[in-house]
């Protein structure tokens, strides 16, 4: 049987990264993406040293052309099976009526059309490979908003319409469309970046969490999903904590 070949975008670290490593581990080669290319490289290199098959690729999901020519590269290299849409983030958590219209659009442009962008540049190999799988790294905050999320939420949503319409326009074409949506997953950037660097508000994110879902915790969920027989489809998986019973619900000890 020939090595499938994965592509992960956001490889570079927490879930991207847990993913990459998982995946390769099971025997698939992995392309890595991402914009910093020196965190792929080292990751690549290291998956290498192991025994496993991966490269990097450094890439911006939201720079059409850039996507285009990454596909066009692939397309030398053999078939693409699976594509793991994984690049995303959030910026904030100011209200609706004080929320900074820039950080609303790049929260868009990462987690929607960086989605739309490489989804449609690989889906014609993912088609031709007779057995191909997308998987879209969404998050409970498509599922159900709160407070101080309106600018995430609403890009998480369109990530989750988009999911949903795609996998109904390809009924009956070789790919399934798989959506996995953590819900509070402490890795060692998201936060931060979500509270501009400040550690302390980072940190209080998880106070009195005593187990927080991990990003290998959510690549083990991907893996699984992606390993399933060619006609299981997982359409959609919620993978919470045990102290996270819904967004607005979390369980801290004191």
């Amino acid at each position: 049987m020939s090595v499938r070949t994965a592509v992960v975008t956001g490889a570079s670290s927490g879930i991207g990264a847990a993913t990459a490593r998982r995946l390769a581990e099971g025997g698939t080669r992995v392309v890595l993406t991402a914009r910093r290319a020196e965190r792929i490289e080292a990751l690549a290199k290291e998956l290498t040293a192991a025994g496993h098959r991966a490269v990097a690729r450094p890439l911006d999901v939201t720079d059409r052309a850039a996507v285009d020519a990454f596909a066009a590269e692939l397309r030398g290299e053999g078939e693409v099976h699976v594509l793991v849409n994984n690049a995303g983030g959030a910026l904030g958590t100011e209200s609706v009526a004080e929320g900074d219209p820039a950080d609303w659009r790049a929260m868009y442009e990462v987690n929607v059309l960086g989605v739309l962008n490489v989804t449609q540049a690989l889906l014609p190999a993912l088609t031709a490979s007779g057995d191909g799988t997308v998987v879209v790294v969404s998050s409970t905050a498509g599922l159900d908003v709160y407070e101080g999320g309106g600018g995430y939420c609403a890009a998480k949503y369109g990530t989750h319409a988009l999911t949903e319409t795609l996998r109904l326009e390809l009924c009956g074409q070789p790919v399934r469309v798989v959506e996995i949506a953590p819900g509070m997953v402490q890795t060692d950037e998201f936060a931060l970046t979500r509270f501009r660097g400040d550690a302390d508000k980072a940190a209080a994110v998880y106070q009195g969490v005593a187990e927080p879902l991990t990003a290998e915790d959510v690549a083990e969920t991907i893996g699984w999903a992606v390993e399933r027989p060619s006609h299981v489809n997982i359409d959609l998986l919620v993978v919470r904590p045990r102290a996270q019973a819904a967004n607005r619900k979390v369980h801290r000890e004191s």
